[in-house]
């Protein structure tokens, strides 16, 4: 009888425990748990730094926990190269760079993130090559050739010319070390404008600045704030020569990982919250411009017709640079196609 019942009484526990594995199951999947390192060199305080601080949140808030989403802005995981290829690799999971980026990889995308320059007309311009059929071509092709995802663009808006000296002509321009990305295709555009392009990191812009290495650099209005390079430039020449978008890359392996409901998130909320990034980010432009006219720097602007002259110098670059490649070739042709 004793044998009987303890017989039963195990079958009893052995049930209950069958009936609670996949409840067991379950709670495990659902406390996986996922790191998602966002690193990336843009300033403190700049619309792009403040969408990825929401999107972090959003991250972490959305999945319940199972990304653990950490935000690392003004290169804290290393200079832009070294992002790049952290998240090309997997070191890092997420960043956000120009397409242009890309140059030596695949320069067809490089033509996409506003090389060579004056390729962009307008924001409605970018508008239609980012957010159209193009910008998921570019984001397939990135995928193919790189290892990285672009699940959504951000932008910082058009750049212009932040220098020691006044610069309101191609022959204020003459001689001007200004600070350019390590990409040949910046070389040679501010080569063709007779300024003396100098490849720098990004980080390394402010003391550069400040010791001389340089006279001058290109940006948007925010970034110029954020790191604060007004305190050693006090010339801002209103030139919008490149518009340049910032790919949102997402490490492909690690996005590929995820269970299908946590790849739906990534993608959509990056949609969502660049989305409201971009209209930030255009609404406050000018607010910037004028917070730097407080500040003590001089704006200066430079005529249609030396607008035009600039344009002109730097043209034969598209043909340059299209001839890398027949998609490069096409690509810039369909961005021009959409201006």
């Amino acid at each position: 009888m004793a044998l009987r019942s303890l017989t039963r009484r195990r079958f009893a526990q052995a049930g209950a425990a069958l009936l609670a594995a996949p409840a067991l199951i379950g709670t495990s999947q659902a406390q996986t748990r996922f790191t998602c390192r966002i690193g990336h060199s843009e300033g403190i305080g700049t619309p792009i730094t403040l969408a990825f601080e929401k999107w972090t949140g959003v991250l972490r808030e959305r999945s319940g926990g199972r990304i653990d989403a950490q935000h690392f802005p003004a290169s804290q995981l290393g200079p832009l190269t070294q992002l790049i290829e952290g998240s090309r690799i997997g070191t890092i999971q997420v960043t956000t760079a120009g397409p242009d980026s890309e140059e030596s990889v695949a320069p067809e995308i490089a033509a996409f993130g506003g090389a060579p320059g004056f390729i962009f007309k307008d924001e409605a311009h970018v508008d239609r090559v980012l957010q159209g059929p193009l910008g998921k071509e570019v984001s397939d092709i990135a995928r193919k050739k790189t290892g990285v995802e672009f699940v959504d663009y951000g932008e910082v808006g058009f750049r212009h010319v932040l220098s020691k000296r006044p610069v309101g002509s191609l022959e204020d321009l003459k001689g001007l070390k200004i600070r350019v990305p390590e990409l040949r295709i910046w070389v040679d555009f501010w080569r063709r404008l007779g300024a003396n392009p100098t490849p720098l990191p990004y980080s390394e812009q402010y003391s550069a600045l400040s010791t001389g290495v340089i006279d001058g650099l290109d940006s948007d209005f925010f970034s110029v704030l954020g790191f604060k390079w007004h305190e050693q430039a006090k010339h801002v020449t209103l030139t919008s020569h490149w518009f340049l978008p910032k790919a949102v890359r997402v490490n492909a392996r690690w996005l590929d990982s995820l269970p299908a409901d946590l790849q739906k998130l990534v993608r959509d909320s990056a949609k969502e919250v660049f989305a409201e990034q971009r209209a930030t980010n255009r609404a406050n432009a000018d607010k910037a411009l004028d917070d730097l006219k407080k500040i003590g720097v001089t704006v200066h602007t430079i005529s249609a017709a030396e607008r035009a002259k600039w344009i002109d110098l730097t043209r034969p670059l598209f043909d340059e640079f299209g001839a890398k490649s027949a998609e490069t070739k096409a690509m810039i042709g369909k961005i021009l196609a959409l201006g």
